[in-house]
C-alpha cells in the first residue's frame, strides 16, 4: 500500500484529501500543516509520497521540497505538488527542487489518485497537459543553457529515450516508438537516470532541457 504524508495548512482540504486517499486504498501515515513540519514527518515516517501544498506557514512547499529531495536518506521519498495555479512562480524552482510532478487541488479525484501512484512507482507526473505545460514554461523562462558535457556519458539509444521522456511520453508509449520492449525502454530510462545522477524522471526531463537536448516547443 501505498504511503503518503499530506502537507497542507488548510485543515478543510486535508480532511477531504486524507478521505479521498483513504477511499482509493492509499495509507496517509500522516498530515501536517506547515512544510517543516512535512520534512520532519518525512524523515520519520519515510512514506512513498509527501502530497505538499505551495504557500504554507513557517516553511513553504518549495523549501521543504529542496530539503527531502537533498537528503540522501530520503531518496525513495517523492514529493508531489499540489498547487492552486497551472503556471505558479513556485512551481519552476519545485521542480529544479526535485519535484516529482504537479497536479492542481481543482483535479478529478481520480486524477489525484493516479498522480499519487505514477510518483510512488518513479514514473513522474509529466506526461498531463498541465505538466506538459509547466515543463515547457520553464525551460522557456531558462536564462541559459547549462553545458551538455554530462550528456556525453549517454549512449545514442538512451539520448534517444530521454528525449522521448521529456517530450512527455510515457514508458509504453517510448518502448512501442522505439520498437522494443517495456523492460528495455525502462532500462534505458534507469541507466540515463543513474549516468546523469537524476533523482526521478522528473528532473531528467529538466536536464534535458538545461542541456540544450531538447528545445522548449517540442512538447505537444
Amino acid at each position: 500500500m501505498i504511503r503518503v504524508v499530506l502537507a497542507d495548512d488548510q485543515a478543510l482540504m486535508r480532511a477531504g484529501l486524507r478521505a479521498l486517499l483513504q477511499d482509493g486504498g492509499i495509507d496517509v501515515v500522516a498530515e501536517v500543516g506547515d512544510g517543516d513540519a512535512a520534512v520532519r514527518r518525512a524523515a520519520e515516517l519515510r512514506p512513498h509520497v509527501v502530497l505538499m501544498d505551495v504557500r504554507m506557514p513557517v516553511m513553504d512547499g518549495l523549501e521543504a521540497t529542496r530539503r527531502i529531495a537533498g537528503d540522501p536518506r530520503l531518496d525513495a521519498v517523492k514529493v508531489l505538488i499540489l498547487t492552486t495555479f497551472e503556471i505558479d512562480e513556485y512551481v519552476f524552482d519545485a521542480l529544479r527542487a526535485g519535484a516529482s510532478g504537479f497536479v492542481l487541488k481543482d483535479s478529478e479525484p481520480d486524477e489525484l489518485l493516479r498522480a499519487i501512484h505514477a510518483v510512488a512507482a518513479g514514473d513522474a507526473m509529466l506526461a498531463p497537459s498541465v505538466t506538459r505545460r509547466l515543463v515547457r514554461e520553464f525551460a522557456s523562462r531558462a536564462k541559459e543553457v547549462r553545458p551538455a558535457g554530462r550528456l556525453a556519458a549517454l549512449t545514442e539509444r538512451e539520448r534517444q529515450v530521454l528525449v522521448l521522456a521529456a517530450q512527455g511520453l510515457t514508458n509504453d508509449e517510448i518502448a512501442a516508438r522505439l520498437f522494443v520492449t517495456l523492460a528495455t525502454a525502462k532500462t534505458h530510462i534507469s541507466r540515463a537516470m543513474t549516468k546523469l545522477r537524476a533523482r526521478d524522471r522528473a528532473q531528467l526531463v529538466i536536464m534535458a532541457y538545461e542541456t540544450g537536448l531538447i528545445r522548449p516547443g517540442w512538447m505537444t
